[in-house]
């Protein structure tokens, strides 16, 4: 039988387009997933000042590390995505484009601009943590 993630939504906070928590269920393995970079698979970023295409990469990125850990997105329990940006409109671009790829998996998650990620190049990064089932 496999364990559902509970995602918590509160009628008491501002409705937002994510979850305010996530619960997961006794019996579940905890993936604590390093930052999906939007590194091709020769390991560089393409120069690009394309937020969207770079939040894609680093997606697929995610999904792929996640499915060598036997999970998916909707195993995602939360997520912090850092946009090196000033601009709010850089930030909302690139929530769309990620929030886009979940779906209605909802995971809570913390958004940040920050001044420079590692890579060069790089403008976009997601952490992740998930939970699956046991083996």
């Amino acid at each position: 039988m496999t364990k559902k993630i509970s995602l918590i939504h509160s009628t008491n906070l501002a409705q937002v387009d994510y979850a305010y928590a996530s619960r997961i269920p006794e019996g579940m393995e905890i993936l604590f997933l390093a930052g999906a970079c939007p590194l091709t698979k020769e390991g560089i970023v393409p120069e690009s000042g394309d937020y969207e295409m770079q939040a894609n990469l680093c997606v697929e990125n995610l999904k792929e590390a996640l499915k060598e850990c036997g999970a998916t997105l909707k195993d995602v329990v939360y997520t912090r995505v850092l946009v090196a940006s000033q601009n709010q409109s850089d930030l909302v671009t690139t929530w769309h484009t990620i929030r886009k790829e979940f779906g209605d998996h909802d995971v809570p998650s913390t958004l940040s601009g920050v001044t420079v990620l590692g890579y060069r190049n790089q403008l976009v990064e997601i952490e992740a943590v998930a939970a699956v089932d046991k083996k």
